[in-house]
C-alpha cells in the first residue's frame, strides 16, 4: 500500500506517478486507468488532459508499506517499435505497461540543471517504487522510458537488482531512414537527443565539440544511434543474465517468437493468446491505432530510400567507419532472439 499520510488518502494504482517538481521536492499524481494508458502513446500531459489538476504531495508525505511488485524495462533507441511492444506485453493479469512515464523525463531535466547527485538517486529510487504499482495482484510492471531517459539505465539496474532489462533498437541504417522520412521535425528531435547525450557524457567517439555544429541532420542522427548503442553493448556485458538485446527487425519479422521470448525472459505469469495479441496489436499503429496496410512498414522504408537513399547510404557507410574506429558492435551480444 502506498498512500499519502498526511491526507489518510491511499494511491491505489489507478494514482499514476507523473511528475515530480525538485524545488518543491514533491510529486505529482494523475487518475489514469488501464484503458487510457493503453490507448495512448505516451503518458505525457498533451495525452492526458487530467494532467492539468494533479494531486500534489510532499515526497515525506507518501508512505510506503508494503513491498512493490517486479519491475522490469525496456530501453530503447527510437524508433524501433518499443510502444507497439509495450502494448503487446501489457495483458490483464500478467503485466502492466508504462509508455515513457514523464516523471523519469522530470529527473533526467533536473539532473542536466545541477541537482546534487545523492538527492537524484533518492528520488529516483522513490520513483521506480511509485511507478511498480501493477492494476492486478500477481502482475508486473513493464516500463519503457523515453530514450533521454538511457543515460540513467545502469542506475535503474543497480537500483532494482531483480529487475529485468530488453534493450530494443532499430539497425542502424532503418534509424537514419526513420528520421530522414519524418523531416524537420524528426531532424530536429535527433539533435535536442545528441544535445541530452553530450550533456549525459554518452558521445565517446573521438570528435572534438565543435565538430557536432558542423555534422548534418542525419549524421547527427547517426551519432546519437552509436552512443545509444556503445551504452547497450556495456549494459548488456555488465548484466548478461539480466540483459535481452532485441532488434527491431527480427520483432517486425517474428512477432510471435519475441513476444513468446520477451514473456519468457520476464518471468511473466497469466495466460496469453499469443496470436490474438499479434493479430490485434502488430495489426495497427502503435502511436495512433489506426490499422498497418500489409507490407506497410517495408514499403516506408523503400519511400524513404527513394527520396533520401544517397544521404543514408553515405551517413551508414561514414557511421560503420566511426563505429568501427570506436569499437561499437552491429550485432549486440545477449540477443533475445537469433
Amino acid at each position: 500500500m502506498i498512500s499519502i499520510s498526511s491526507l489518510g488518502f491511499p494511491l491505489t494504482p489507478e494514482w499514476l506517478a507523473h511528475r515530480y517538481d525538485p524545488d518543491h521536492d514533491a510529486f505529482q499524481f494523475v487518475v489514469s486507468d488501464r484503458a487510457q494508458r493503453q490507448s495512448i502513446p505516451f503518458l505525457t500531459d498533451e495525452n492526458m488532459p487530467q494532467a492539468r489538476e494533479p494531486l500534489v504531495a510532499s515526497r515525506n508525505d507518501i508512505a510506503v508499506s508494503a513491498p512493490a511488485a517486479p519491475l522490469h524495462f525496456i530501453f530503447h533507441s527510437a524508433y524501433c517499435c518499443s510502444t507497439l511492444l509495450v502494448n503487446a506485453l501489457d495483458q490483464r493479469g500478467s503485466a502492466s505497461g508504462l509508455k515513457e512515464p514523464v516523471l523519469l523525463n522530470d529527473i533526467v531535466g533536473w539532473r542536466h540543471r545541477g541537482g546534487q547527485p545523492e538527492r537524484i538517486g533518492d528520488v529516483l529510487d522513490r520513483s521506480l517504487t511509485l511507478l511498480a504499482r501493477p492494476f492486478e495482484e500477481g502482475e508486473a510492471v513493464i516500463v519503457k522510458p523515453s530514450n533521454i531517459v538511457n543515460g540513467l539505465s545502469a542506475a535503474m539496474l543497480s537500483m532494482r537488482p531483480d529487475a529485468k532489462a530488453i534493450l530494443l533498437h532499430a539497425p542502424l541504417g532503418a534509424f537514419v531512414g526513420s528520421i530522414a522520412r519524418k523531416g524537420m521535425w524528426g531532424r530536429l528531435w535527433v539533435r535536442e537527443l545528441l544535445a541530452n547525450q553530450l550533456a549525459e557524457g554518452m558521445v565517446r567517439l573521438g570528435f572534438e565539440q565543435r565538430d557536432y555544429l558542423l555534422h548534418t541532420d542525419l549524421q547527427a542522427a547517426a551519432v546519437g544511434w552509436l552512443a545509444q548503442q556503445a551504452l547497450f553493448a556495456e549494459i548488456a556485458r555488465r548484466w548478461p543474465d539480466r540483459v535481452r538485446t532485441l532488434n527491431s527487425d527480427v520483432l517486425t519479422a517474428r512477432p510471435l517468437e519475441t513476444l513468446a521470448a520477451c514473456r519468457s525472459f520476464l518471468d511473466l505469469g497469466g495466460t496469453v493468446d499469443h496470436q490474438a495479441v499479434v493479430a490485434d496489436i502488430f495489426g495497427r499503429n502503435a502511436k495512433d491505432g489506426t490499422a498497418f496496410a500489409s507490407g506497410q512498414r517495408e514499403a516506408d522504408r523503400v519511400d524513404a530510400q527513394a527520396l533520401h537513399g544517397d544521404e543514408i547510404g553515405k551517413v551508414t557507410e561514414w557511421a560503420l567507419a566511426i563505429a568501427d574506429k570506436a569499437g561499437i558492435p552491429m550485432d549486440l551480444d545477449g540477443a533475445l532472439l537469433r
